[in-house]
């Protein structure tokens, strides 16, 4: 089977070619500031570089930031509302309380309390409240609104009170996005209703997006099916990215884990992904990115949804070199998708890592003539100082003081000069340039469950087999091949301040793309 990987990061767009496990071949393009005719770029290269027959490519995966720089950088979001069930409890701290002033302000800052919510069991705490949604719809209407989002009180344990109130919304507003909280977050009332408006936000932005990459798709020929990576390493139909395109959030640090698992063999191990503008340090379980195991921020918001447990500095290719009053700094300052123009060694008047490293002799590319003349003191420093940062990277990411491997990719990674302390190994694998677009190629359908279930009910077997039943489900019906599907984390975290001896179980489970 033929699949093209294409990662969109802040410098480069890769893309790599790949055949069952084996990678044919794969190319960089420098990410542009409209991003699509960078994906072009990057694929009509690797195209004429693989002769490939575009009718025979089975499908196409791309990774990208696009959604995440919208909310970072407050442009192209939604004016949107968000209604919460949950009256006459959760009125202590409305919708967006703690979201910053200009974000908020950004979409609008529509809020609306509703009645309904469930317990923690399912049991109701009130009933949804037609005529008093009708109201809120109407009002809605008036302000021209076409996007909202819909929390209730325990929704992932029982979706039932999101899913009727949407029904009655739609009544009044036929045309509007709606986004229900259980579909996207896991257990916490803010943090999943923060990651739902945040999606709803997004609607307009993911539909554009997703045509753009169709259209990319179809200029080079390509008629495959088109795959978005999600921030657990695995994939979502483009369709289902159109309306969750909250969910590709951090997958750019997902897709290069991933990739550097496969390329290394290696299961249990740090990734350090060096690229132009950053440095990701993530740790693999499993083979899987080690999920954040506490609330992450994006944007300055709280969510909930599952995300790559990542440590990031501001160092890679294309940082900025300085030395100022006998110290010398790298970073964060970056000259991100300029570096072939704006770099030392191509010519420009910036001095950032990828010169110091080709007059160190860590790497050759560019003109090492335009960086000969550079004060060795100066490189030296420069090393040291990058080596500095990236060792105490690991140490944050590290579990224990014991000494673990490391696998190290990016084209950025030129920059680690030795190996690093507290590491048994520094592995680079092949093609590890690009291994976030590998891990974009092999990346795998997920289902997820996260519930509470009460065990004065039923065993905590039962309760563990109906949770991974359903995960299954759940993936079985994103597009994995059901043979395939295997569960590969199970959580059960018994509640020991909440009646009825309850328990919350999250599991996972993830099969290969049906195609």
């Amino acid at each position: 089977m033929l699949r093209i990987g294409i990662d969109v990061g802040g410098t480069n767009t890769d893309a790599v070619l790949m055949s069952g496990v084996d990678v044919v071949d794969w190319v960089k393009a420098p990410t542009t500031r409209d991003v699509m005719s960078g994906i072009t770029a990057a694929l009509e290269g690797l195209l004429d570089k693989t002769h490939a027959d575009t009718t025979a490519i089975n499908a196409v995966m791309i990774g990208t930031t696009h959604f995440t720089n919208a909310v970072v950088q407050r442009r192209d979001l939604m004016q949107t509302a968000i209604i919460r069930l949950g009256l006459p409890a959760t009125a202590s701290l409305p919708p967006m309380t703690d979201w910053p002033a200009d974000l908020r302000e950004a979409i609008g800052n529509h809020a609306y309390l509703a009645h309904g919510g469930n317990e923690f069991d399912g049991r109701l705490i009130a009933p949804v409240d037609e005529a008093e949604l009708k109201g809120i719809a109407a009002d809605i209407r008036r302000q021209g609104i076409r996007s909202l989002a819909v929390s209730a009180v325990f929704s992932p344990v029982k979706g039932d009170v999101e899913r009727q109130a949407a029904d009655i919304l739609r009544k009044v507003l036929p045309d509007i996005y709606i986004t229900l909280s259980s579909e996207i977050g896991r257990m916490g009332l803010i943090e999943r209703e923060n990651a739902a408006i945040m999606n709803a936000c997004l609607q307009d932005l993911g539909k554009r997006t997703c045509s753009a990459f169709r259209d990319a798709l179809k200029q080079s020929s390509i008629h495959a099916p088109l795959f978005l990576t999600q921030n657990d390493g695995t994939l979502m139909s483009a369709e289902h990215a159109e309306r969750f395109p909250v969910l590709t959030f951090s997958s750019g640090p997902t897709n290069s884990m991933r990739g550097a698992a496969f390329l290394s063999g290696l299961t249990d191990a740090l990734v350090i992904d060096v690229g132009g503008t950053t440095t990701d340090v993530g740790a693999l379980t499993h083979g899987f990115p080690r999920e954040a195991s506490v609330a992450v921020e994006v944007g300055g918001v709280r969510t909930n949804f599952r995300m790559p447990d990542v440590y990031s500095i501001g160092l890679g290719g294309g940082s900025h070199v300085a030395a100022e009053g006998g110290r010398v700094t790298v970073g964060p300052r970056s000259v991100g998708y300029e570096l072939t123009t704006r770099a030392l060694i191509f010519g420009g008047n910036d001095l950032v890592a990828s010169d110091i490293a080709v007059a160190g002799g860590l790497a050759d590319f560019g003109d090492r003539a335009k960086v000969s003349k550079l004060d060795p003191s100066l490189v030296q420093a420069a090393i040291a100082r990058m080596q500095v940062m990236i060792a105490e990277a690991v140490d944050r990411m590290k579990t224990s003081a014991s000494a673990v491997p490391v696998v190290a990719v990016g084209g950025g990674s030129m920059l680690i000069a030795s190996d690093i302390e507290g590491t048994s190994q520094t592995i680079k694998p092949n093609h590890y340039p690009v291994a976030n677009a590998v891990g974009a190629a092999i990346a795998q359908i997920s289902g997820e469950v996260d519930k509470v279930f009460a065990l004065s009910e039923l065993s905590r077997d039962k309760a563990l087999q109906m949770a991974k039943d359903e995960a299954i489900d759940r993936a079985a019906a994103a597009g994995a091949s059901r043979e395939t599907v295997q569960v590969v984390d199970v959580e059960d975290v018994p509640l020991a301040y909440v009646p009825g001896n309850a328990t919350r179980i999250r599991v996972k489970a993830v099969g290969d793309l049906k195609i």
